[in-house]
């Protein structure tokens, strides 16, 4: 199955637009199989409007939560836990990349166990950071990178989100031995066509190619 676990540093940090980007410039379908903070509108709703898909490449989310805090924490909140032996890949039209966005960080508990790392594992798919280019983003993207690669997932690349920071970029690319294959800058408006143009300009093509 080719497609993408899009992880963040940390909640907030541009997954939801990096993988609407995805879904615009792959012609991916999207997923994320756990949403917190329904109540505030869901990511796949952010993705609907800001790639502008076909309703068939917008898949439902496995568990749905309104409560806008941790994963583990909205599902007790619930009543419910989160069981990763129920995460299977739902129905979806065929031969498209698949772009899975996660709930906040790759340690985000799902229960009193589990982590997203968990679910990346069980999922298979390569990972793509999305980090931060301000002050902070050296440390948090080396600390997931280490425990991505701890977990033995394999990661595609960085993408940084927010105005050029050519020094931190330097920095995550070395200290990190990973390729930052990406960057979003700030954006006015967000729509399918500013994002397909920043996927032309600012990424590289390659790294999410399947050969």
């Amino acid at each position: 199955m080719n497609g993408f676990f899009v992880t963040g540093t940390d909640t907030g940090v541009g997954k939801t637009v990096l993988s609407a980007l995805l879904v615009a410039a792959l012609d991916g379908v999207y997923w994320k199989p756990v949403q917190t903070g329904a109540i505030e509108g869901t990511d796949r709703n952010a993705v609907r409007l800001w790639a502008a898909p076909l309703e068939e490449q917008l898949l439902p989310e496995r568990y749905c939560f309104d409560s806008p805090v941790s994963p583990h924490l909205a599902a007790r909140e619930a009543g419910v836990r989160i069981a990763l032996d129920s995460f299977e890949f739902p129905e979806a039209p065929a031969n498209r990349t698949w772009i899975v966005e996660g709930a906040g960080g790759a340690m985000a508990p799902l229960n009193e166990h589990d982590l997203m790392l968990d679910l990346m594992s069980q999922l298979e798919l390569p990972i793509v950071v999305a980090a931060r280019t301000a002050l902070g983003t050296i440390n948090h993207t080396l600390l997931t990178l280490a425990a991505l690669r701890d977990a033995q997932l394999s990661v595609r690349g960085v993408v940084l989100i927010g105005a050029e920071n050519a020094e931190n970029r330097r920095a995550i690319e070395h200290y990190g031995h990973v390729r930052v294959v990406g960057n979003i800058p700030v954006l006015d408006r967000i729509h399918r066509a500013a994002l397909l143009e920043v996927f032309e300009k600012n990424f590289d093509r390659s790294a999410f190619e399947f050969h």
